[in-house]
């Protein structure tokens, strides 16, 4: 028997999800977790074979989690509505093995539950294909991403000076080269995409 623990937020997805993955024979789902909080305590108290989580969750998002018990026996499947290269990135570091969408239809998700069982990855096809469509490599350098990190640190441009022994006007033209690059108007827009690509570290 394949033991499931599910994490969705939306109550009426959790409890339609748990009852199509309960009528398979080989499978039962022995918990649910309304956050990714929840989910890593279960999988810690339940030592499920499979997680199945979503990605926007409150607490803890589902790649926290995922990252949270990335080495340990359970295999972790996202399942979103996001096809975003920088969550796909992310779940791929934190040794996930299955990225599916939620609008795949659920005999989708129990053979990808099978399979991964057997070892091996399941990855929707369109997120493969962003990912290759955008192989996105970080356009700045390691110190314009370091100005950037201070940034969504909430640093000011003299508080990033100090730090980096450079001068406020110095920081102001790495400002806008970072701006320039990743082809954005501002400050929290750079911030977004760098956190959407995965790229801070």
């Amino acid at each position: 028997m394949i033991r499931i623990v599910l994490a969705e937020d939306q109550g009426m997805m959790l409890g339609a999800l748990a009852s199509l993955l309960d009528m398979e024979d080989d499978m039962e789902v022995v918990g649910k977790a309304k956050n990714g909080e929840e989910a890593v305590k279960l999988v810690h108290e339940l030592a499920p074979d499979i997680c199945i989580m979503d990605i926007e969750m409150p607490v803890k998002t589902g790649l926290d989690a995922a990252e949270a018990l990335h080495g340990g026996a359970c295999k972790i499947i996202i399942l979103t509505t996001f096809a975003r290269t920088g969550y796909f990135e992310r779940a791929r570091k934190a040794g996930v093995r299955g990225y599916l969408l939620k609008d795949s239809p659920i005999e989708e998700l129990v053979h990808a539950i099978r399979m991964i069982m057997d070892g091996r990855r399941m990855y929707a096809p369109e997120l493969v294909d962003l990912a290759y469509e955008d192989e996105g490599e970080n356009p700045l350098t390691e110190r314009e991403s370091q100005v950037l990190g201070l940034i969504a640190e909430g640093k000011t441009t003299k508080e990033i000076a100090a730090e980096l022994f450079l001068s406020p006007g110095t920081v102001r033209n790495y400002i806008s080269i970072i701006l320039e690059k990743l082809g954005v108007g501002n400050r929290i827009e750079a911030i977004s995409l760098f956190k959407e690509k995965g790229w801070f570290r």
